[in-house]
């Protein structure tokens, strides 16, 4: 009786056996070819704007002040700031130009103009202005210009305006006082003499 067990164990085991072996002889399935996956780069998937140069330069002119430097407070600006004090709010590349200025000078005559008023959340109580310019039409880029420059004077610390010198101009462009320059002193060997009769 132990025998005929032991034989029936035996024969119940060849059939896992057999089946281990016929598994391991299969050959591994074929994989067709994996495409390469990429990923965009979000310079490269933000889409161009017909007015990006013109906001590139505006923000190349800003940068151009004493310890001007960029500042990103939120998603969708680069703005202009002079030691991390915000003077200028800039859109950015892709999107339609928009420019906002603190103009405590010429916000009166600037909201005027067309596609201008004050700055949201509070910031035109300030002399704040927004200006959002359509794409068919040319933006007025010197006049941009010079919000930044009178924006710069009014939030940059009285040191580096000074190092720039003359006064903000106005939004129309005109306006701009002249900067009074100061006599210069004469040497007391340098003193000229008037001839008689002259």
């Amino acid at each position: 009786m132990p025998r005929k067990k032991a034989s029936h164990a035996k024969a119940q085991t060849k059939p896992r056996a057999q089946k281990k072996g016929l598994a391991a002889k299969r050959a591994p399935a074929k994989r067709g070819p994996t495409k390469a996956r990429t990923t965009a780069s979000p310079r490269a998937t933000r889409k161009t704007h017909p007015r990006d140069a013109v906001l590139l330069e505006l923000r190349a002119f800003g940068l151009a002040y004493p310890e001007a430097h960029t500042k990103s407070p939120w998603p969708g600006h680069l703005d202009l700031a002079v030691r991390d004090k915000t003077f200028a709010y800039l859109s950015l590349e892709g999107e339609p130009l928009r420019v906002s200025c603190k103009l405590p000078e010429s916000a009166m005559a600037a909201l005027t103009l067309p596609h201008v008023k004050p700055a949201a959340y509070g910031l035109g109580k300030s002399g704040w202005v927004a200006g959002a310019f359509p794409d068919d039409e040319i933006p007025p880029v010197e006049m941009l210009k010079s919000w930044i420059d009178e924006s710069y004077r009014a939030q940059a610390p009285k040191k580096l305006s000074a190092m720039i010198g003359g006064d903000a101009v106005s939004a129309s462009g005109k306006g701009a006082r002249k900067s009074r320059s100061r006599p210069s002193r004469r040497e007391p060997g340098n003193r000229s003499t008037r001839l008689p009769g002259t």
